[in-house]
Formats: structure tokens, sequence, C-alpha cells
């Protein structure tokens, strides 16, 4: 089973906190996003392993992009 991680808003990613194959725990960050020169940390849905990535550091993206999968099977 899988879970995605949602971007919450529009916004750039300024820092990336994941990578393929971690394991991650709920609540932990997972990457943050700056809108209108705030900074809003994203956080994990859930126990489990980053499955895939599908954004970078410095790159655009809008409200509900998926920005990272996290396999909790």
């Amino acid at each position: 089973m899988s879970e995605e991680i949602l971007a919450p808003l529009a916004g750039k990613i300024v820092k990336m906190n994941l990578q393929v194959n971690q394991n991650v725990e709920e609540d932990d960050e997972a990457l943050v996003i700056e809108a209108m020169k705030m900074e809003t940390p994203v956080f994990v849905p859930c126990d489990g392993t980053v499955k895939e990535i599908r954004v970078k550091e410095g790159q655009d993206v809008e409200e509900d992009d998926v920005l990272a999968v996290i396999f909790n099977g």
C-alpha cells in the first residue's frame, strides 16, 4: 500500500529531506515549500519507505501535485 505526499499549496521546493529507499516515520519533515516569502514544512503522512520522489529543490509546484510516494506495506 502506498500513500502520496501532496503539495498543500503552490510554491517552490526550497528544502528536500527525502531520499529514495529512506525509512521515514509519520510526521517527519519531508520538505519545505516557499510561497509568498513564507516557508511551509510538509510532513510524511505515515511510517514507511520512500518509494518515489517526483520533485527536486528549486522546482515550482502547484497545489495537490504529488511530491513523493511512501510505501507502507
